[in-house]
């Protein structure tokens, strides 16, 4: 190397001295005559441009490609596939002898025949394109040469004047700095050959499973035939059209003489078989994509997390999936599922099919940045909770609401199905997804709050400022990706604590680590960073949440697992019920765009968009249409061999008897009852303090009765209520309400278990109450209570010719994995 310096500036010094002579000789013709200037000044100019390249040449060096092939296995050891190089594009490099000289021939006879015989330009194509050009008042053909392809490789810029001129410096200095094999070296490992291909050597390895150096005649020529336009001779999917541009790379090669003209036609009609699109992976393309994307060193083989038969078993459930819900226009989808303990990734399915350009398939779903919906609410809940700005059995009211925006129309926030349910508990408020009691939560918590938390959380696309987001971040205002999402409910399922994704399995970072320090000895900053890269498990992790208590975190877990809480959305038996604990929420964004299912148990946490990537709305999708299938097949799956175990009841809590519509200690008045959690401390308030909605008054009997009555805040929406019919328009029965659920605590007292029956309007007729057509004895025409027992129960009321019919059913609270208590499943 240092001899060829030596060599290289005794050649510029002899040049230059050479150059100076010329100089001297002309100078006096300069002095005499003015054409002589002008010549001069010309040759001048054209000595010093061609020069200058030699001062600033391109060494082949320069151009070294570094990349190597990785091959990637799962967990077990199972091969998963072959990633070239990163940046979901592949390539490998191979030296000019290890390459066949039939693609030598072709990819020269076609592109650059003269290629050894011209320097960086070729003056004779030149000529020629432009009296072509003058012919036919139009570009015809193009001059450019293989060097200038290779400097336009180098540094891609438009077609313009300017960019042309230095498209010929660089040529330039290419041909200053290397010989012609080097360039063509560079060139053909640079060749864009289809998709995300690069190199002949990664050409002849997708498209026909074999090495450069073994590509005969017609192989090669098809190759050298896709660089001429790579987009629309992809042998996938343009056949014809790629074997008309074969015709013309025989020719030329029949031409220079380098085949026959019965080779050329052998060549032609050969037929080739092309590999499956897989290109050399098995499984999880967008994962080991982006995994070799987070490193800069390439090690020849990598060990990942993926589970292999989890990782095909959901990528099949994902195609399947997309194929059912296309009249729906939804076509694309991804899923994440991680350990719980470890934070390892076990499946990683970023679309339905990465190989599938046409469908936009290389776009990865996982990291894509899309708007959350309602997946955020349960990490706003839980902040409040800590708080104590509110308390488990605080009442939200959904009730239309109007907020000022300054320099915007009023923001009024709705639910999905476009009502409003009245006074709900925080249960039901979260389990249901209602956008308004969200909404007030947030207020009181604050926006900056809020989102400092969500900062802490991991969700690092959340850059711009509170205010911008304003109150609607707690309906999904901004854009995070499911791989956030999936980071974050981690943290919930491990009770607050952050837990690192992983990508490759521990001992190979350790075993990358040991590699990196055995580097120290060749330079301390180049080791460092090796050994930097090595390490990489996920290149970010949640920090770990100040004053973080389980005991909120649980709570959030409890309500997410509580199929009767959310039954007013989505029924008791949907597809978020499955038959363990499961804690899940879904999210859809605005017109349908994104739809969302993220749930853990005690062992997984699976998340799961589906959408568009062009953003296209779905028709009348949403999470529980949406991604909710998706996600139940999953969490069957990691299921089948072993149930998880329940989860944990929140620590340093307490049950209590509230009242369903008040969250205040039941009173006789109460027609619903179920159990929450309390604090200890709060026990005492909860003892003291009366019933705010159902109050005690004196009849004109001296007898004492509760009256409800809702603060003043709810008269909008106690107006918009249907009125209920008279006893003049016949009977009705207001409680219980046909199709409800009631849940049965054993155990309990049967005080804190009375079912209260109740008619909208008393009649001053005798009323007969009957229950599976039992008459049942009461005091009081419009009201009875009655101890509820498991069962599916009838309850009929009758007055003259006139009656109601109710259906309902009591379940014992310990046959379903919820929480204890006796409630209606709202």
């Amino acid at each position: 190397m240092q001899q060829r310096r030596w060599l290289h500036t005794k050649q510029l010094k002899n040049m230059i001295q050479v150059q100076r002579r010329w100089l001297l000789v002309l100078r006096g013709w300069y002095a005499k005559h003015s054409l002589a200037k002008l010549i001069l000044t010309l040759v001048v100019s054209v000595i010093v441009v061609r020069s200058l390249p030699y001062l600033a040449p391109i060494r082949a060096v320069y151009l070294v490609q570094d990349q190597q092939a990785i091959e990637f296995t799962d967990r077990n050891g199972l091969p998963l596939g072959t990633v070239l190089t990163r940046d979901q594009e592949h390539t490998v490099t191979v030296p000019l002898k290890q390459v066949s000289p039939h693609f030598i021939q072709a990819i020269v006879a076609a592109e650059d025949r003269r290629f050894y015989q011209h320097g960086a330009l070729d003056g004779w194509a030149i000529g020629r394109a432009m009296l072509e050009a003058l012919q036919a008042r139009q570009i015809v053909s193009g001059a450019s040469t293989i060097t200038m392809q290779l400097a336009r490789m180098l540094e891609p810029s438009p077609r313009t004047l300017p960019e042309k001129l230095k498209e010929i410096w660089l040529s330039w200095r290419l041909t200053a700095g290397m010989s012609k094999d080097e360039i063509l070296q560079a060139y053909i490992n640079r060749l864009p050959m289809g998709g995300n291909i690069y190199g002949v050597e990664a050409a002849a390895r997708i498209y026909f499973g074999i090495p450069a150096s073994d590509l005969n005649v017609a192989q090669a020529s098809v190759l050298a035939a896709i660089p001429n336009d790579p987009n629309h001779l992809n042998p996938y999917d343009h056949w014809e059209a790629l074997k008309r541009r074969q015709t013309y790379v025989l020719d030329r090669m029949t031409q220079d003489r380098y085949l026959s003209r019965a080779e050329a036609d052998r060549a032609w009609q050969e037929e080739l078989s092309l590999q499956r699109r897989q290109q050399g992976i098995v499984a999880a393309p967008h994962f080991l994509f982006w995994l070799a994307d987070q490193r800069s060193t390439h090690p020849a083989q990598v060990q990942t997390t993926i589970d292999l038969p989890l990782q095909q078993f959901a990528e099949a459930q994902v195609q399947q999936m997309i194929q059912a819900l296309a009249p729906h226009n939804v076509h694309h989808a991804a899923a994440l599922v991680l350990d719980n303990r470890s934070g390892d990734v076990l499946a990683y399915v970023g679309s339905p099919d990465y190989f599938a350009d046409a469908q936009k398939g290389r776009n990865d779903g996982v990291q894509a940045l899309r708007q959350p919906g309602s997946t955020l609410k349960p990490f706003l809940y839980e902040l409040a909770l800590e708080r104590r700005v509110i308390r488990p059995n605080t009442i939200l009211a959904d009730i239309p609401t109007r907020y000022a925006i300054p320099g915007a129309q009023l923001y009024t926030p709705s639910d999905y199905s476009e009502t409003f349910q009245g006074p709900v508990r925080v249960r039901v408020a979260l389990a249901n997804s209602l956008n308004v009691p969200a909404v007030r939560v947030l207020e009181k918590v604050s926006v900056q709050a809020f989102l400092d938390r969500l900062h802490q959380l991991g969700f690092t696309h959340l850059t711009q400022t509170a205010d911008h987001y304003g109150l609607g971040l707690a309906l999904g205002g901004g854009e995070v990706s499911l791989w956030e999402l999936a980071r974050a409910y981690l943290v919930l399922a491990n009770q607050g604590q952050p837990v690192a994704l992983r990508g490759m399995r521990e001992a190979e970072g350790r075993r990358q680590e040991a590699e990196g320090r055995k580097q120290k000895a060749k330079g301390r900053r180049q080791a460092e960073r090796k050994t930097q890269n090595a390490k990489l498990l996920i290149p970010y992790a949640p920090s770990s949440i100040p004053h973080a208590s389980s005991s909120t975190w649980s709570l959030i877990t409890d309500m997410l697992n509580d199929p009767h809480a959310r039954a007013k959305a989505f029924g008791v038996d949907s597809l978020l019920s499955l038959p363990f604990p499961a804690a899940v929420k879904t999210g859809t964004s605005s017109d349908f765009r994104d739809t969302w299912t993220i749930g853990f148990t005690r062992d997984y946490t699976v998340a799961v968009w589906v959408g568009n990537f062009d953003g296209a709305p779905m028709r009348q999708v949403s999470g529980i249409t949406g991604a909710a299938p998706l996600w139940n097949r999953i969490m069957l799956h990691l299921h089948e061999q072993r149930e998880p175990s329940a989860f944990p009841a929140p620590s340093g809590l307490v049950k209590r008897p509230i009242c369903a519509l008040s969250g205040a200690r039941p009173t006789p008045a109460c027609p619903s009852v179920v159990q929450e959690y309390f604090e200890p401390q709060a026990l005492g308030e909860y003892d003291r303090q009366p019933d705010p909605f159902y109050q005690a008054v004196a009849t004109s009997k001296g007898q004492r009765e509760y009256r409800l009555k809702l603060p003043p805040e709810y008269n909008e929406w106690l107006a918009m209520q249907p009125l209920i019919p008279t006893a003049t328009d016949g009977l009705r029965i207001l409680s219980p309400r046909n199709g409800d659920v009631f849940l049965l605590e054993p155990g309990a007292t049967d005080s804190a278990q009375r079912l209260q029956f109740k008619l909208a309007s008393p009649s001053n007729q005798t009323v007969e109450w009957l229950l599976n057509g039992q008459p049942l004895a009461t005091q009081t025409p419009g009201s009875i209570f009655w101890v509820p027992k498991p069962g599916r129960w009838t309850l009929q009321v009758k007055t003259g010719d006139r009656s109601d019919r109710v259906s309902f059913e009591v379940q014992m609270a310990e046959t379903r994995s919820t929480r204890k208590g006796f409630s209606v499943a709202q």
